[in-house]
C-alpha cells in the first residue's frame, strides 16, 4: 500500500537537490560569523508556574518550545531539551530544566523534524493524563513509541480538550525523519481559544463583556505564504508565537523558513496584537545568528511603524503573564 504524501498549499515545493545542498555547505565554509551574542537566561518562576491554573502565561524554553498555561491547562509546544542536535551543540540552556517542568496536560507537535519532535523529551514530560496532539500521519508512529493518548489533526480541524478549543492551521514546510518517510506526515501550527467563553466572568459596569483569555497562535515552522492572511481572516488573534531564524542562505531556506522581515509581515497578516519571536538562537540550523535575526526584526518593526511594545522578545525561562481583556465572546 502506497504511503500518503502531504503537500503545501498550492503544492509549493521545498525540495532541494544535492547540488544545492553542496553549494550551501561551500558557502558556509567561506562565511565568518560573530556568534558571541547569546540569548539571556532568566531564573524561571517554577514555584509560581507550579501553582498557577488561572492566569495565561507564556514561558520560552528555547527554539520553538514554550511552556504555556491556558484555561487551566499546562501545555508544551514542540518539546526539545536535547543538549545537541546532530553535530550541533545547543547554544543556550533550556529556560526550565526538564525535571522542574510542572505536570503537563497537553503536548502540541507542529511537525516531525527532530528539532520539533524530540522523543526523549516527550518521554520525560508524558504522564497519565497527558494528551499528545500531532499532525495527521504521525499518530501511528507515536502509538508505537508508547504514547497511547495521542490525537492527530488535519488542517482546519478543531477539537476541544478540557476548556481549550484547538485548531490545526496550515504552514508552508515539509518533514522527514528517515530517508524513507519524507512528507509522510503533515505540518502546521495551532490556534488556542477558550472552548466555553460563557464560563468567564464579566467585567465591571453595565453592559460589560466577558473577561476572556487571549487567543494564541503558535506558528510552528513555515516559509512565507498566503495562508497567514487566511488564518488572520478566520480568527481574532491576540498573541502570535512567530519563528524568525534559520533563514540564511535565503535562496536555500526561503520556501521553508521565514526571514525576520517576512516574520513581521506574517504577524501583520494574521492580525495579532502581540508577537513573540522564536526559532532563533538555540541551535545553529542555518547560517544566520541570533543577533542578526533580532536586528533585522527590529528594523522591519520600525519600517512598518509597529509600536515597540507589540513585539516582545523573551529570554530563556522568562515568563510573560497575559491578562484577560473584556471582549465580545462572539469574536
Amino acid at each position: 500500500m502506497a504511503k500518503i504524501r502531504y503537500n503545501n498549499v498550492d503544492n509549493v515545493s521545498t525540495d532541494k537537490t544535492l547540488k544545492e545542498f553542496r553549494q550551501w555547505r561551500e558557502e558556509r565554509r567561506r562565511k565568518k560569523k560573530d556568534y558571541t551574542y547569546k540569548v539571556p537566561n532568566h531564573p524561571p518562576q517554577v514555584s509560581y508556574l507550579a501553582g498557577n491554573r488561572l492566569e495565561t502565561t507564556i514561558t520560552w524554553i528555547g527554539h520553538s518550545t514554550f511552556f504555556l498555561q491556558y484555561e487551566g491547562m499546562n501545555i508544551i509546544t514542540d518539546p526539545i531539551w536535547a543538549r545537541r542536535l546532530g553535530f550541533e551543540k545547543r547554544i543556550g540552556q533550556p529556560g526550565i530544566p526538564l525535571g522542574e517542568v510542572p505536570p503537563v496536560d497537553l503536548i502540541l507537535i507542529s511537525h516531525s523534524h527532530y528539532d520539533h519532535l524530540h522523543i526523549a523529551s516527550i518521554r520525560k514530560l508524558y504522564r497519565t493524563g497527558t494528551t499528545l496532539v500531532v499532525p495527521v500521519g504521525l499518530k501511528r508512529k507515536m502509538l508505537r513509541k508508547g504514547f497511547a493518548n495521542c490525537l492527530e489533526m488535519q488542517w482546519w480541524e478543531e477539537l476541544t480538550l478540557g476548556a481549550v478549543k484547538l485548531t490545526f492551521v496550515p504552514t508552508q514546510h515539509w518533514t522527514r525523519r528517515t530517508p524513507f518517510d519524507t512528507n509522510s506526515s503533515h505540518w502546521g501550527g495551532y490556534v488556542l481559544e477558550p472552548a466555553d467563553p460563557g464560563k468567564h466572568p464579566k467585567g465591571e459596569g453595565d453592559g460589560a463583556k466577558p473577561k476572556l483569555p487571549p487567543n494564541l497562535y503558535f506558528a510552528g515552522d513555515s516559509g512565507f505564504f498566503p495562508g497567514f492572511k487566511e488564518i488572520g481572516s478566520r480568527f481574532k488573534l491576540h498573541v502570535a508565537l512567530m519563528p524568525i531564524g534559520a533563514y540564511e542562505p535565503e535562496w536555500f531556506m526561503n520556501s521553508q523558513h521565514v526571514n525576520p522581515e517576512e516574520a513581521v509581515q506574517a504577524f501583520i497578516d494574521v492580525g495579532a496584537e502581540l508577537m513573540i519571536p522564536m526559532h532563533f538562537g538555540t541551535f545553529r540550523l542555518a547560517d544566520d545568528t541570533a543577533r542578526e535575526a533580532l536586528d533585522r526584526m527590529e528594523l522591519a518593526r520600525e519600517a512598518h511603524g509597529i509600536r515597540a511594545e507589540r513585539i516582545r522578545t523573551l529570554g530563556y525561562g522568562e515568563t510573560l503573564v497575559v491578562h484577560p481583556e473584556e471582549r465580545d465572546s462572539r469574536q
